[in-house]
Order: structure tokens, then C-alpha cells, then sequence
């Protein structure tokens, strides 16, 4: 088939016509002939249907039919007789090969020759058909032109026209230079429309560029104004045509024509704008030939800016200024009569009511830029017109309050709805209204849009700023008309409202507009001014209050969600309620938000309206600071009381009986569980910071609160629409805290992560189909496991979690485990991941090694809480077990001959060896690292299977100098006590304390620090104003005392005590003796200062859970004495400052309330940790935004770090000076002390948080370079500034949910 017959040809010519008719949408849709070329070049590409044409199937088989040959010929000789390739193994190289050799072919030469020629000869002879066909309909078209009836200018004359249904011929120069003559104002209509229909034929591009363009320019404007509508007619039809042909250095003379004949129409006809009942009639000759051009110039204006890009500026320049020099029209001349004159704008706005080309042309910054020059300059009277527009609206809406009906809601609810030819003059207005707020409110969006203002209008003698726009608008959002037929629900793009509300949001959205626009003290009273009236009991100036207070609480929510916003919330008092006293917005919406609360059961206030104020409160309790300012109006407790109010009906709601009307009572139902669910969601967000969650456990609606959580986080659901995270802080948050952990088990969320875990972790994605082997993890914990890690991290961060989910649990150690067996619970869990000491336990991991050096990193990150390390050691032998794995995992059957073997799982358990065997800060123990080395020794580190530990885990800690004195503390300690002057003695002692601190820190340890411990100490437990608590009378028999049983947790406690003490502080030879006697003294004083417990919380069972390590810190400073040591404790009892620093002291105490003391939740966490994560936004905002970032809080690392004294994370000088600098300076100075750690580490936080390991870095590293002495004037600083608000909430402890 080398040859085309003529049959071949025909066919070949058919399918080649079949393929341009299905792909004319295409090439029709390119604005150029290049580009028309491109998309049938790369049709291949674009066209999913490209192989199914019969003209592609026909190529196709005319090349196989003639290459066939030589592809076989080719391949068989680069083919062995083995089977196998003679240039490769690759069967892609062959075919490369084959296809070069086949193109280089004669067969090939001769093919393309003759499909070239034969393709020619098709298409020379479609054109010749196409200008035939065209001839023929030109001839038919002048025959029957006089019989031809006057066809009407429809909707779709000025729509994009596809060019192959466009009746193009080729015309000469002398042809449209007689056109040009015939299309004279001065010729008969009949020649004029003759020569219409022959130039609507004819190529734009060739009419644009004729050199009698200019006449027929000015003949065709001419025609647009005739009152032969047939004539102005053909004018469009070859307008639109040349827009939807033709580039923009053509269609912008048409384009600048036909604005420039618009607006001579508007000049000679001095159209008026209606008045009364009179309107304006679209179907008019005039008004519906205006509409016509205007329509033209509105469907180009959105067009335009697809393209004009690619062409020079001045083009796109001629276009806009054309455009706003209509608009300004009657702006710029100024009319001697006082009637109102019909402006183009109105019919502008009639057909694009929502500026729809003004939002396109202020999108790109190409065209926005000129738009904006052309503003300030020349055509500033456009925006001047747009915002008398609103004013001049408000104004007459404020006239005819007290008028009914009201006309603005009687136009706006009738505008659009039908099809309709008649508007009147208010229509008209409101229309224009419409269009002028969208488009100032685009200009509102953009910096130099705003810069435009302020701008002076007619009506008021003050230039309006940017403030009174949008208090304007606001007001005018207070004219929505009333719902009908009481409708609140009902709603209107068109409506004031809503309008104003999509100006509003994309402001709101924006922080640079919010923070020009919205974050104003005038637009805050505005806003809540309608709420200020309801409050003080007096009418709100609304049209329908129902509709626009939901309103403005969502305005106010999306105010409130920004810091600027949020920070004039709190701070601006510049409201008036009740006796001329300012409050700020914040006091006023909480107050009014309990006002609809307690009127829910009283009057009809809707659900939506108090829900929509609850949220804006909860934009703000939502964070610490703002909870500070609405703590004390209670408003956690009036949600919950509704919501137990609003449970307890949706209960009672009457079950439907058969025959009865389901549809009243299923409603209802639906409205109450919709309700519920909306104060179950305020409730939980009080649970976004440490002192919120203390208000929600005291509600009693935790639980409730923590089960609807975890449906919304199962369904990975955004907390609200202004939250931009997810719930995973807020389960970092709860899980915390003892009944938050408690809560989340119970919901299902525990055993939801653990199933999530091990699906992850030995089950892969079995529905996923397997192309290629999964590659084998080289981190040690797979990249598919991560989240889940962090996440179980996150849950298990405290030891109150730890108690609560392991306490009194024991491990199945099954001797047999079924595959599909999965773990439920955090015990399973350990079970089969960390405690693997059986062959049952290891056949039953699909990937041992993978999965248990998971168990070990978690492990490892566990017990850096050395609660909760006591916890697992005490219950579970954990380091036995690691000892026996070590022993086994030996080169020899007898352990002390073999050597260990060096793989992932003993380097792991090594490490996790050291870390609970040897106690120290970062220059007091070494841990051996997790990665082997390159060389021959690839591990030096010495592993070892039986205790002690290899020395060389502990380091030597630096020498303190023994002989550098001050000499002024020494006076000061050896002098009398002062009994007159109680007040400046402190301040004498904390001034040589700073002195000392900034100077000469190594001077404060040993004896000298616990003689002045002791003497301050002594000093304020005798001061009636520094002593908070009830002092000490604790008088025990020695014999009771001895006879006292330690828990296994305790005893734990205080071996590791002992071995840190024999490096740090060395306590003398009965040390161990000692300790146990302070402590058994310690447990039996506390247990006078405890309420009985009443809660099932097992960490509130059995005294305080864990070890008491500041007892052990003390004991140290003390060097050993009991005695000392136990006075020390007694008198500081009686310090607030031990209601902080000493958790064991105000765990489950009879000085907070029992609610409080039942809870569960320490003032460690709702106290310090809560002013840290306030502090650490205010003053190191890169911290606190790494820490949301991560999923993770820093109240969960501050009460980690508080409860164990800083122990493993500080030298042992550090942790003396933390103790030291709090019962010195108060206790606010814990918060300062764990926002400069937090300061500290910052370069460390910001790294890890990117890599995604920075929970496991804040619990595994400890806290390197930092010194007490470097940060103490930054903790000044922290006091002078937040001082009155820390030490003023730390005295609230006796009442901390009021």
C-alpha cells in the first residue's frame, strides 16, 4: 500500500473532515492561527479519544502495512537464535534500535514522500470546496436579502463564536475602500446594510488594517447610534466577531469605538433617571441599544484579561481607560440642571451587578497596577461616586426607619428573582449600590487600593477615611430586611447583609487589611453597638436582629481569631455598659453571651444566636490569656449547665407512635442534638489550654466532651472554621492530666492509636497492590510508623497518664500468641513490642527486629520520666529483662565467655540500660549513641548484662572552687535574726541572692546554699504575710515512723537518689537509712494534709503517685541530715511557694477545694504550665508556634521537667539554683525559669521541629549550656512585666475554679 488510489484519496479526505468537525471546539477556543497549530500538534496529548479516530486508525494501518517488513526483517536480525537480544538484555534497547534502523529505511523515505504529497492533494482540494461553499452562500445571501426579514439583536449576538461556523472571505483593498463609501451616513439604509452583510463576511483583521479603517470607524459608530435597530445590529455582529478573532492590538479600536459611541449616545440622548413610580424600560429602542453596546463591552471587559498579558501595556492601558472614561461620564462634566441624569454605570450594573470585570481586572498585578494608577489620577471620581453610592444608601435607610414596608427589602428581595423590562429608579439605585460595594470592597483588599483613601465626597465636609467605609458598611449590613413569614433563616446574595459580610471576611482573612481596616476602635464599638443597646435593655437599631446578630458574631469570631484583633479585645476599653464605665469588647460579649444563656428557657432566643456569641467567646477562652480575662464570669459553668439541661430534654423528646405526625418531633429532636453537640464543642475548648481543662473536669462533662472529640478526630475533622490545626493539641493537651487520659481511654481513643500502630507496624496496607517489594526501613522507627509513634509519645508524656493506663495492670506474657491476635490497650502493647522475652512473643511479630526496636525507642522515651520509669520497673522488671536479652544476645552459650553480638536490638537496649541505671545532667553522664561507626571497632561503647553499670557512663562533674567566699553573704548569714524589719530583710537577701547569682553562682552550693536555704526559709515560715499555709504541727513517734511500709515505687526512688548522690553530693555512709526515715516522715506528714479520696482515679488512691524527688533534692542540699532536712520541708509547707515546687505537698490537699483536689490535675499543670504557654507566646512566639506545629504542648515538658526537679535535664549546681532561685525570688519565678529553658533551647526547637522529632528530642537530650547566672536578668525582666498577674494567680490556689 504504497500508492493512493483515488478512492484511498476520498476516503482520506472524509476522515479528515470527520476529524476537524469533532475537534472544532478546540481550534475554535485558539485565539490565533499559531495557536490553533499547537493544539493539533500536540493532540495526541490533550485528547484522551486522539487513538479512536478513524482517520488516526487509517495512518496507522497504512504504516504498518507499509513498514511491516522491515520492522520484522530488523528485529530478526538483531535477534540471536538462543532467544536472546545480541546488543543487550534490555528489550527498551531493542526497540530503539529497531525504530532508528526502520527510520533511516528507504520503505520509510518513500512512505512519508508519498503520504506528504497525498496529504497535500486532500488538503488543497478541502479548500477549494470550503471557498466554493462560500461563493455559493454569498450569492445566496444577496438574492435573498430584500425578501429578508429584520432579525432582532438577541442575548447571544456578543458571545465567542466558534471561526469555523464564521463565514470568512478573502477581500481586497479597493473592495472595503467601497465599502467604507457605501457604509456613509449620507447612503441609503439598503446600500448601508448591504455593505454590512459584506463586511461581516470579510476577515476583522483584514478590515482593522485597511488603510480606509478610520472611515469606516467613524461610519460604523455612526450606525450604532441610527434608530434602525437591523443597522446597529450588524455592527455588533462584526464587533463580536472581531473579539472573539482577532489579538488585542485589534479589538482594543473596537473595543475604545464602541465605548466612545456609548458614551456619545448617552450625550445626545439625556437620558433621565427615573423618578416616584416611573422606571426606566429596557425594551425602549434606546435603552435596549445601549444594553446592547454596554452588554458587548461587559462580556470583552471579562474576557480580556485571559490574553492581554501577552500583549505591550498601552494596549491593556486604552482598554481600562476607555472603560473608566465612560463610567465618569457625568462625573467629570457637570450638569447645570438639577434633575438626575441615567448613567452608564446603571446599566453597567443592571447587567453585571456584582463587578464581576472589575474583580478580574484587580486580580493580576499586571493589570491592577494600571487599574490603580488611573484611580488616583484621572478617574478618582469613580471611587468618590461608588462610596456617595453607599453613604447616600445608609443615609436614606436611616430616614425610613420607622417606614413600613420598607422599600430597600421590598426591591432587594423582588431584584433577580424574575425576568422583568421595567426597574424604577430606587431598583436602580440599589442596583448601583450593589455594584459600588464590590468594588470598593476589591479595592479594600489591596495596599494601594487602600491608599486611596481617605477620599472627600460632596455630601460631608470630613474626607472619608478608611474606618468610616467600613463603619458605613457595617451600618448598612444593619439594614437586612425581615425574613418572611418570620424566617430567620432566610438569606440573599443580594441582600445588605450579605453583601457586607463578603467584604467583611475577605478582610478578616487578610492580616495587613484586618489590621487597617477592622482592627479600629470605631468599627469594634460599631459592631458592638446593637449589643451594648440589648444589654442596657434598650432596642438595637437592627432591621431584623434575628438575621444580623449571628452576623455580627461571626464578624467578631473572625476579628477575635486574629492577634490584632485579639489583643484589642482584650485590652481597648472603649465601651460603655453601665455607669460610664469603659469596658473592653471582650467583657461585653462574655457578658452578653450569658445574657442569651440564662434567657434560653425564658424568652425565644434562638439556638444559632447563642451558639454564634459562644463562639466568639471561644475564639478567646480558647488561649491563656484570653481564659484570664473571662475566667471570672463563669461562663464554663453556665455552658455546661445548659448543656446537661438541653441533654436531659433531648431524652424526654416523645417517641413517634404509629399514625402519629413523625415530622414535629423529629425536628425537634434534630434541633436539640444539634444544640447539644454545639455546647459540647464550647465545653472542649476549654481544654485548648491547662487551666481551661481544670474549669472543664470540674463541670463533670469531661467524658462527654472527650467522646464527641474523638468522633470528629476519627472523621479528621478541623476543630472550627478559624482553628487551622487539627485536634492533636488538644488530645496532647488532655492526655496530660489524669482524667484526660482517663477520658480518652474510655472514648476509645487509646485502643483506636493502638490498633492504628499495629496495622502500621505489622501489617502494612494489605489492600494496596504490591508492583514493586516494599524496600527495607533504614530508620529505625519506618517513616509509616512515625506518626503513630509521636502520637503515642504525645499520650504517655506524663506519669499521670502512665499511672492511670498501667497502674495495677499486669501483662498477659502468654506462652503462645495467634497472628491475628492484635493489642487493644497500652499493656497489650508493652506486652508484645518492649517486654519480648519469649520465643512466643518473637514468632508472633511478622517483623521482630523492625517492631521491637520500636518497643525499645518507646520505652526509652518513657522512662526518661523517672516516675514513670519507677512505675514500669516496680511492676514490670523492665531492667531485668533487659539484662537477661543482653545476656542472651551473646556470641558463646556461657555469657561470661562470649562476647555480645552488636546488632540494632542490643545497641538499643544498651543504651536504654544506661539511661535508667545512671542519673545525671549533660556534664554528669554520658549516653552511648544509637548509630555504629564506620572501621573496625563499628561499636566502642562496653555493654554489660549484670549491674552495676561500666563507669565510664558516669562522668566526673567539674570541681566547684571551695575557696572563693562573698564576703558580704557570709556577713549576712552569720548575722542575727531580724525580727523588726521583716521586709527588708528579704529584700537584703534577695539582693546579695542576684548578686551572687550574676557574679559568682559557684559560691551558692554545698554548706553556704543550705545554710542560707535554711535561714530564709525558717525566716518566711515565720512571716504572718509570706506564710500562705496553715504551719506545720507534725509531731510522729519514732517508732511509728520506722514501722511505716515505703512502696516499691518509693523504694526505687530512693536507690536512684543514692546513686546520684554518691557523684553529685555525696551524703554520707547511713545515707540510705536516712532517706528512708525522711521520707517515711515526709509520707506520714503529707497524709495529715490530704482529703480522703473520693475519686476512682488510681493516681488519687494511694497517696501521691511516683517518688517525691524534691524531698530527695533537699536531702541532698542537706548533705544527709535528716534532721535539717526535715526541718527545711516542715516550715516550707507553710510557703506558697510549696504548692509549686513540691508536688507531693499539694497532691489531693485539704487547702484547695475537693472538686479541685479530686481532679486529679496538679497546680504544677493548671498553674505554671498554663502562665508558660502564655508567657512563651507573648515573649518567644517561634517556640510556641514550633509547639503547635508539632502536636505537642509545653505544658506537657514543663510539668515533666517540674515534677523530677529538673533531674537527668540540669547539672546538679542547676537544680540547686532552680530550688534555690523560687524559694528565694517566689514562686513565680517558676514560670520565668521554665520560659528561659524554653528560650534557651530555640535554635534546638525550631531544627527538630522540622524534622519531626521534637517531643523525643525535649524528653531525650538534656538541657546543654544552660546557667541559672546568664538568665536571670531575662527572669527579672519576665517579673516586672507579669509578676502581678503570675504570683496574683498563684494566690488563688485555695479557689482556682471560681
Amino acid at each position: 500500500m504504497s500508492q493512493f488510489s483515488v478512492e484511498d484519496e476520498s476516503e482520506l479526505q472524509s476522515l479528515l473532515k470527520q476529524l476537524l468537525r469533532s475537534v472544532s471546539d478546540r481550534i475554535s477556543a485558539a485565539p490565533t492561527a499559531e495557536c490553533a497549530e499547537e493544539v493539533l500538534l500536540h493532540l495526541e496529548e490533550t485528547d484522551k479519544n486522539f487513538h479512536n479516530y478513524e482517520f488516526v486508525k487509517y495512518l496507522r494501518r497504512y504504516v504498518e502495512s507499509s513498514l511491516e517488513g522491515v520492522v520484522e526483517g530488523g528485529t530478526r536480525t538483531l535477534t540471536r537464535t538462543d532467544g536472546q537480544h545480541a546488543i543487550g538484555s534490555g528489550h527498551d534497547m531493542l526497540i530503539h534500535v529497531v525504530t532508528c534502523r526502520t527510520r533511516e529505511s528507504a520503505e520509510y523515505q518513500q512512505m512519508m514522500q508519498t503520504l506528504k504529497s497525498s496529504m497535500i492533494m486532500v488538503v488543497e482540494s478541502l479548500i477549494n470546496k470550503f471557498e466554493e461553499d462560500q461563493l455559493r452562500k454569498e450569492e445566496m445571501l444577496r438574492e435573498q436579502q430584500h425578501s429578508q426579514s429584520s432579525c432582532q439583536y438577541n442575548d447571544t449576538c456578543s458571545d465567542s463564536d466558534s471561526s469555523f461556523n464564521q463565514s470568512y472571505t478573502f477581500i481586497r483593498q479597493e473592495q472595503l475602500q467601497a465599502l467604507a463609501e457605501k457604509l456613509d451616513s449620507s447612503k441609503p439604509r439598503e446600500v448601508r446594510r448591504e455593505a454590512l452583510l459584506v463586511l461581516c463576511c470579510a476577515p476583522p483583521s483584514d478590515v482593522l488594517s485597511c488603510e480606509s479603517w478610520s472611515g469606516l470607524r467613524r461610519s460604523l459608530c455612526a450606525a450604532l447610534s441610527e434608530p434602525d435597530p437591523d443597522l446597529s445590529d450588524k455592527v455588533l455582529q462584526f464587533f463580536a466577531k472581531s473579539f472573539s478573532s482577532s489579538p488585542l492590538n485589534v479589538t482594543r479600536e473596537i473595543y475604545t469605538s464602541l465605548a466612545e459611541s456609548v458614551e456619545s449616545s448617552f450625550l445626545s440622548h439625556k437620558l433621565s433617571f427615573p423618578s416616584g413610580s416611573a422606571g426606566v424600560d429596557i425594551n425602549s429602542p434606546e435603552i435596549c441599544s445601549l444594553l446592547k453596546q454596554i452588554r458587548l463591552m461587559n462580556d470583552f471587559q471579562k474576557e480580556v484579561t485571559t490574553f492581554w498579558i501577552r500583549h505591550p501595556e498601552k494596549y491593556m492601558e486604552e482598554v481600562i481607560e476607555s472603560t473608566f472614561s465612560l463610567l465618569a461620564l457625568y462625573h467629570d462634566r457637570g450638569s447645570a440642571s438639577s434633575d438626575k441624569t441615567l448613567e452608564p454605570v446603571h446599566l453597567l450594573a443592571l447587567l453585571d451587578i456584582k463587578a464581576t470585570w472589575f474583580n478580574k481586572w484587580m486580580h493580576g498585578f499586571y493589570s491592577r497596577t494600571v487599574v490603580l494608577r488611573l484611580l488616583e489620577g484621572k478617574y478618582r471620581s469613580l471611587i468618590e461616586a461608588a462610596l456617595q453610592h453607599c453613604i447616600h444608601y445608609h443615609e436614606s435607610c436611616q430616614r425610613l426607619t420607622d417606614e413600613t414596608p420598607d422599600p430597600p427589602s421590598e426591591r432587594q428581595q423582588t431584584l433577580g428573582s424574575i425576568q422583568r423590562s421595567v426597574y424604577t429608579g430606587k431598583e436602580l439605585e440599589y442596583v448601583l449600590l450593589v455594584h459600588s460595594l464590590c468594588v470598593l470592597g476589591k479595592l479594600l483588599i489591596y495596599r494601594n487600593g487602600r491608599k486611596l483613601f481617605p477620599i472627600r465626597v460632596r455630601t460631608h465636609k470630613d474626607p472619608v477615611s478608611l474606618t468610616d467605609l467600613v463603619v458605613t458598611l457595617i451600618n448598612i449590613m444593619y439594614q437586612h430586611p425581615n425574613p418572611p413569614h418570620g424566617d430567620g433563616s432566610h438569606t440573599d446574595s443580594l441582600s445588605p447583609s450579605s453583601l457586607v459580610m463578603e467584604v467583611l471576611c475577605v478582610l478578616c482573612e487578610r492580616t495587613e487589611c484586618a489590621e487597617e481596616c477592622l482592627h479600629r476602635t470605631p468599627v469594634i464599638e460599631t459592631l458592638l453597638a446593637p449589643v451594648v443597646a440589648l444589654l442596657l435593655g434598650h432596642q438595637a437599631k437592627l432591621k431584623s436582629p434575628a438575621v444580623t446578630l449571628p452576623l455580627i458574631a461571626d464578624v467578631l469570631a473572625r476579628i477575635a481569631n486574629t492577634d490584632g484583633g485579639f489583643a484589642l479585645f482584650l485590652h481597648e476599653k472603649n465601651l460603655v455598659v453601665s455607669h460610664s464605665e469603659r469596658v473592653s469588647a471582650a467583657h461585653v460579649i462574655v457578658q452578653f453571651t450569658q445574657r442569651l444563656l440564662s434567657s434560653l428557657s425564658e424568652s425565644n432566643v434562638p439556638h444559632t444566636l447563642c451558639g454564634a456569641f459562644i463562639f466568639v467567646c471561644r475564639q478567646i477562652y480558647n488561649t491563656c490569656e484570653g481564659l484570664q480575662v473571662l475566667r471570672p464570669y463563669g461562663l464554663h459553668k453556665a455552658v455546661a449547665a445548659a448543656w446537661k439541661k438541653t441533654s436531659s430534654l433531648s431524652e424526654r423528646v416523645v417517641t413517634p407512635v404509629p399514625g402519629a405526625d413523625v415530622g414535629a418531633s423529629t425536628r425537634q429532636l434534630s434541633a436539640m442534638l444539634i444544640w447539644e453537640e454545639t455546647l459540647l464543642d464550647s465545653l472542649l475548648n476549654f481544654a485548648a489550654t491547662p487551666k481551661g481543662l481544670l474549669l472543664l473536669q470540674v463541670t463533670g462533662a469531661i467524658n462527654e466532651c472527650i467522646s464527641y472529640m474523638f468522633s470528629r478526630f476519627t472523621k479528621k475533622l478541623q476543630v472550627s472554621r478559624c482553628e487551622k490545626f487539627g485536634y492533636g493539641v488538644m488530645v496532647t493537651q488532655v492526655a496530660a492530666t489524669a482524667p484526660g487520659v482517663v477520658a480518652l481511654q474510655a472514648s476509645g481513643f487509646v485502643r483506636a492509636l493502638v490498633v492504628e500502630l499495629w496495622s502500621a507496624l505489622e501489617c502494612g496496607n494489605e489492600d494496596v497492590r504490591v508492583v514493586r517489594p516494599k524496600p527495607t526501613p533504614m530508620e529505625p522507627i519506618d517513616r509509616s510508623c512515625l506518626k503513630s509513634f509521636l502520637s503515642l509519645v504525645n499520650l504517655l508524656s506524663t506519669s499521670q497518664s502512665i499511672w492511670e493506663l498501667l497502674g495495677r495492670q499486669t501483662l498477659a506474657n502468654k506462652s503462645e500468641y495467634t497472628l491475628r491476635e492484635m493489642p487493644s490497650s497500652i499493656p497489650d502493647l508493652i506486652d508484645r513490642l518492649i517486654v519480648v522475652n519469649s520465643d512466643g512473643k518473637i514468632h508472633s511479630l511478622f517483623h521482630y527486629e523492625q517492631s521491637h526496636t520500636f518497643g525499645l525507642r518507646l520505652l526509652s522515651v518513657l522512662c526518661c520520666n523517672l516516675d514513670s520509669f519507677l512505675l514500669l520497673e516496680s511492676q514490670y522488671n523492665i531492667c531485668s529483662m533487659l539484662l537477661q536479652s543482653q545476656r542472651e544476645n551473646v556470641t558463646d552459650q556461657d555469657p561470661s565467655e562470649g562476647k555480645f553480638i552488636i546488632d540494632s536490638l542490643s545497641v538499643e537496649r544498651n543504651h536504654v540500660l544506661v539511661r535508667v541505671s545512671v542519673i545525671g545532667g549533660p556534664s554528669e553522664r554520658t549516653l552511648p549513641p544509637r548509630a555504629l561507626q564506620e572501621g573496625d571497632n563499628p561499636y566502642s561503647w562496653p555493654m554489660f548484662s549484670f549491674y552495676p553499670p561500666p563507669p565510664c557512663y558516669t562522668l566526673v562533674p567539674p570541681k566547684v572552687p571551695t575557696g572563693a567566699q562573698d564576703p558580704e553573704l557570709s556577713a549576712f548569714l552569720a548575722s542575727p535574726k531580724a525580727t523588726k524589719n521583716e521586709e527588708s530583710w528579704m529584700e537584703t537577701c534577695r539582693r546579695l541572692y542576684r548578686k551572687c547569682m550574676t557574679t559568682k553562682p559557684s559560691v551558692l552550693s554545698g554548706k553556704v546554699l543550705a545554710d542560707f536555704l535554711e535561714r530564709v526559709v525558717a525566716h518566711l515560715s515565720s512571716s504572718a504575710t509570706e506564710c500562705f499555709f496553715s504551719p506545720a504541727q507534725y509531731k510522729a513517734e519514732e517508732k511509728s515512723v520506722n514501722n511505716a511500709v515505703l512502696s516499691s515505687v518509693e523504694i526505687l526512688g530512693i536507690n536512684a537518689c543514692l546513686r546520684y548522690g554518691s557523684h553529685v553530693q555525696p551524703p554520707g555512709d547511713a545515707a540510705a537509712h536516712e532517706l528512708t526515715l525522711l521520707t517515711k516522715h515526709i509520707k506520714a506528714f503529707l497524709s495529715t494534709q490530704r482529703v480522703q479520696p473520693s475519686s476512682q482515679l488510681i493516681t488519687q488512691q494511694d497517696g501521691y503517685p511516683g517518688h517525691d524527688w524534691l524531698t530527695s533534692t533537699v536531702f541532698l542540699i542537706m548533705a544527709g541530715d535528716t534532721r535539717r532536712s526535715l526541718s527545711l520541708l516542715l516550715n516550707l509547707s507553710a510557703l506558697l511557694t510549696s504548692a509549686f515546687i513540691w508536688p507531693a505537698r499539694i497532691h489531693a490537699s485539704v487547702h484547695v477545694p475537693v472538686e479541685v483536689a479530686a481532679s486529679g490535675i496538679p497546680p504544677l499543670y493548671w498553674c505554671t504550665a498554663h502562665y508558660v504557654e502564655m508567657l512563651l507566646k507573648a515573649e518567644v512566639p517561634l517556640v510556641h508556634s514550633a509547639f503547635r506545629m508539632s502536636g505537642f504542648t509545653p505544658s506537657q515538658m514543663c510539668l515533666h521537667w517540674l515534677t523530677q526537679c529538673f533531674w537527668n535535664y540540669l547539672d546538679w549546681p542547676e537544680i540547686c539554683h532552680y530550688v534555690s532561685t523560687c524559694v528565694v525570688m517566689g514562686p513565680d519565678y517558676q514560670v520565668y525559669v521554665c520560659v528561659a529553658v524554653l528560650k534557651h533551647l530555640q535554635p534546638e526547637i525550631l531544627q527538630r521541629t522540622q524534622s519531626q522529632e521534637l517531643q523525643v528530642f525535649l524528653k531525650e537530650e538534656p538541657i546543654r549550656g544552660f546557667r541559672f547566672s546568664n538568665y536571670l536578668a531575662f527572669m527579672e525582666v519576665l517579673e516586672k512585666s507579669y509578676r502581678n498577674i503570675v504570683l496574683t494567680d498563684m494566690r488563688s490556689i485555695r479557689n482556682p475554679a471560681a
